[in-house]
């Protein structure tokens, strides 16, 4: 990969030149290379409160919504209200990420969405106690949400050089799998403490932050390519025929695709507590349940450095989809709470090795002018896959019995996995 757009005006990212070999416990410990660059450093440390921020919001939307109205399902509807504006904004605010000065789209999402989180609070601290108005601006924020995602994912390739991709999406996943564990904690801590609004103000002020730090990147301009393109219907249709005529990312999505659909089994969760767990007590073991896989992958962004340096990017990818499935069926086989959990937390490592590798092959195997594209899908992969697996565990566990359907799935990960990788080279080839 050609590096030589990763330094952009004043921000050197040439890499440095040969260190000593790591000794100890800098073999395997987390990777902290990027964050000698300083412009990917503010971008990543920007993430350290919003990443707690953001969960407190998502943990004040549902929790509000089921106060007003008494209904789970009116929860389940506003996620699909978030949803739609997600999968819809992701895709075009990849082919705006393309056209556009990224830094500057950064600039105008983060503060959308920071609005946003203040209109929140203002509908919670005034006591409208409005559905609609809820999920209207769940959807707003969804959609900010939407455009801010593809343009700072396809920034890091202009921050770091290649050889530190895959270290730098180690540090940014581990802290969003961070703010996944510490974040409903934290709001559980606070809500009796100082009430529901003030989740929402918090999540505003972190944002801030963030506002802040972007401020402070360099200029990321388009490719001259893209300057005098808009950023519409023809431009995300070029994005998908980019991926289908490159094997390799194609192939990368399919693996996530493969082990979200067929191997997530968290809606399975309620009924393995209520059930299979029951004697360990309910509440503990569905806690426990949820937070295994985050607690997982934050381990493996600590331990990181045992992986990052890899260059064989496709068989570490291949690798992890396997490992995660093989863990999945172990989980489904599991009678034994404590076992289940340390198999889920093992699926989370794989889960974290799986997320960096994808994400380094998004960003070097395609050329910068498809790489806000190709983060939109990756957005839309990453936030309908889950759902798509809640429907189909959820199916096969009333059909089934829970623990064959997560068992299977299992299996189904490492069948289907294996057969991609064996049939089509491209992502066993394919080495940084």
């Amino acid at each position: 990969m050609d590096t030589s757009e990763n330094s952009t005006g004043s921000e050197k990212t040439a890499p440095d030149p040969a260190r000593p070999a790591r000794r100890g416990r800098r073999r395997w410990a987390m990777d902290t290379r990027p964050l000698r660059r300083p412009a990917y450093r503010r971008l990543w440390s920007s993430t350290i409160v919003t990443a707690v921020g953001s969960q407190l919001t998502a943990v004040a939307v549902p929790k509000q919504i089921y106060d007003i109205t008494g209904s789970s399902a009116w929860v389940g509807a506003a996620s699909l209200a978030g949803l739609v504006p997600l999968i819809v904004f992701a895709l075009w605010g990849g082919a705006i990420a393309d056209s556009m000065d990224r830094r500057k789209l950064l600039l105008i999402t983060n503060s959308g969405i920071a609005v946003t989180s203040l209109l929140f609070w203002l509908q919670a601290v005034t006591g409208l106690e409005s559905v609609a108005a809820l999920m209207l601006l769940l959807a707003v924020q969804q959609a900010f949400w939407g455009l801010n995602s593809p343009a700072r994912n396809a920034s890091i390739a202009r921050l770091v050089p290649g050889d530190e991709l895959p270290a730098a999406n180690a540090l940014g996943s581990t802290v969003m799998q961070t703010g996944q564990v510490v974040g409903p904690l934290l709001a559980g801590a606070l809500i009796p403490v100082i009430g529901l609004p003030e989740l929402y103000l918090i999540d505003a002020l972190t944002l801030c932050v963030t506002v802040w730090a972007v401020y402070r990147l360099p200029s990321l301009p388009p490719t001259a390519a893209m300057v005098t393109r808009r950023a519409g219907v023809k431009e995300i249709a070029a994005g998908f025929r980019y991926i289908s005529g490159h094997a390799v990312l194609l192939l990368s999505f399919l693996a996530d695709i493969v082990a979200m659909v067929l191997g997530m089994p968290r809606a399975l969760f309620p009924q393995l507590a209520a059930q299979t767990y029951a004697p360990y007590g309910e509440g503990l073991a569905l806690g426990l349940l949820f937070a295994a896989i985050p607690v997982g992958a934050v381990l493996g962004g600590l331990f990181s450095g045992t992986f990052s340096r890899a260059r064989r990017h496709g068989w570490m990818v291949i690798g992890a989809v396997v490992a995660w499935g093989a863990a999945i069926t172990g989980f489904g086989l599991s009678g034994n709470l404590w076992l289940a959990v340390l198999f889920l937390a093992l699926a989370g490592v794989a889960d974290m090795v799986s997320m960096v590798f994808r994400g380094a092959i998004l960003l070097s195997a395609a050329t910068d002018e498809m790489r806000g594209r190709m983060q939109g899908v990756f957005t839309v992969v990453v936030a309908g896959g889950p759902r798509l697996a809640d429907v189909l565990h959820g199916t096969a566990g009333s059909a089934f019995g829970a623990r064959p359907a997560v068992a299977g799935g299992g299996l189904l990960v490492v069948a289907v996995m294996l057969t991609l990788a064996f049939s089509v080279p491209a992502l066993r080839r394919y080495r940084v």
